[in-house]
């Protein structure tokens, strides 16, 4: 398992009864976690005074119930980076903290390098990956079809001081934008990407993970470089184990390129236990 253990900023209280307990700088947020199936005892205080707590409706959804000293957006660290976090609709605050762990991977990769890397992160939402490359030295090609997330994303990026980075900020259909690219020869040396599990486009297209990830993972290896560095696939779909991530990997970039592929849960510690919450699947390729 890949353990996101060096927040200073983020911390997973505790996990019961289908709800996390989490402090976001200085604010604590209670938010559903489909994953948290245990009724473990509640003794934190902060479970009866949290800042926020996102409520599930009967009819589908929710909402977040707020006190009155929870900010509209606050800002949040992570090492050097800096980001904007706030409530949002479907209970997400615009970070995942346990993507930490892939953040310094990505990070540790292209500062080895003796020359420059080009990425390509696709369903790059509010560009927490995207900012931790470009901080690395990276020229990042930056993709999301929803105009208010890369607006956020840019936002982060300004925060982190890398307004002047080498990053093209592209607001498109992600598997749309590939083909393109592929027709107009240009090639990256590294993709991330972080595809949901279900999507439905502007002309009505869907999109399903476990139907559509291998053909968008062979079509994106076609934009890869000759000498490609790495390759990460994210997954939050319950039913694709992170073997399948690997499978995938192995049959469409290591037969390609060599390397190898290996993919691991990802998690983060819960401080009133000390144990490991499990937060989706991470698949990562490289050639050496």
């Amino acid at each position: 398992m890949l353990i996101s253990d060096k927040w200073e900023d983020y911390e997973l209280l505790d996990a019961s009864r289908g709800e996390r307990l989490e402090r976001w700088g200085s604010y604590t947020l209670v938010r559903p976690d489909p994953q948290v199936i245990w009724d473990a005892p509640r003794v934190r205080p902060e479970w009866k005074r949290p800042s926020a707590r996102y409520a599930r409706s009967s009819s589908g959804g929710g909402a977040w119930e707020r006190r009155d000293k929870l900010p509209e957006s606050w800002r949040i660290a992570y090492g050097k980076l800096r980001f904007n976090v706030k409530p949002m609709n479907f209970k997400h605050t615009g970070i995942f903290p346990e993507q930490a762990v892939n953040w310094d991977y990505a990070a540790g990769k292209i500062s080895a390098l003796k020359r420059s890397l080009r990425l390509l992160n696709l369903f790059a939402y509010t560009g927490a990956a995207t900012v931790a490359a470009a901080a690395a030295g990276a020229s990042v090609c930056h993709v999301d079809s929803a105009r208010g997330m890369v607006a956020w994303a840019r936002e982060n990026a300004k925060l982190s001081g890398l307004e002047d980075a080498p990053v093209r900020w592209i607001v498109d259909d992600c598997g749309k934008f590939a083909e393109r690219e592929l027709k107009r020869g240009r090639r990256y040396d590294a993709v991330i990407m972080d595809p949901p599990s279900f999507g439905r486009g502007p002309s009505g297209e869907t999109w399903k993970l476990e139907d559509d990830l291998y053909r968008f993972v062979e079509l994106v290896t076609r934009v890869l470089s000759d000498a490609p560095e790495f390759f990460i696939i994210n997954s939050y779909t319950a039913g694709l184990s992170p073997a399948t991530l690997t499978y995938i990997a192995d049959t469409l970039i290591t037969r390609k390129f060599g390397g190898s592929a290996k993919s691991h849960e990802l998690g983060l510690p819960v401080t009133e236990t000390g144990l490991i919450l499990p937060c989706g699947a991470s698949m990562r390729w490289e050639r050496f």
